[in-house]
């Protein structure tokens, strides 16, 4: 599996995001191509330590049961729940969403795992930096994916 914290993987990353244009339409889930692009920055900034987050304890001891099987099917469902803090309704700029994205993942290549300032997920509770690598890149590829690209 690829690596957040390799350059080489995310500048594959990268080159998708560029393909991506403000005409760029979903395959599935209600986001617009601007609000995907926010949201995936969302757990970027979480795991950057500059977005707080909790979960009650019923939805952390949920998480910590499905956090294995999870990671071990190395990608996610189409239409797969979020945390109500990654959800995004309204209209971004597209550009600004897209160079923010790439900035969040440009830090992953220049910190490494310092990146990564806390490792206690909020609903998977404690990770390691691979699994948060695993995390990371999951998700961005999900959701490449809905956008064809």
């Amino acid at each position: 599996m690829s690596s957040i914290y390799s350059k080489a993987d995310n500048d594959k990353v990268i080159e998708r995001i560029n393909q991506l244009t403000p005409e760029s339409q979903r395959l599935w889930g209600k986001m617009t191509v601007d609000q995907m692009l926010s949201h995936c920055q969302a757990p970027i900034d979480f795991a950057f330590g500059s977005t707080p987050m909790k979960a009650n304890f019923i939805m952390r001891l949920l998480g910590r049961m499905v956090k294995s099987k999870m990671l071990k099917s190395n990608e996610f469902r189409k239409n797969s729940p979020t945390a109500p803090q990654f959800i995004r309704t309204e209209r971004y700029d597209f550009e600004e969403v897209k160079n923010g994205l790439i900035e969040r993942i440009n830090r992953f290549s220049e910190l490494g795992e310092k990146a990564v300032k806390t490792t206690k997920h909020p609903f998977f509770g404690e990770m390691t930096y691979d699994e948060w690598s695993q995390l990371h890149t999951m998700h961005l590829d999900h959701h490449l994916k809905q956008f064809g690209v």
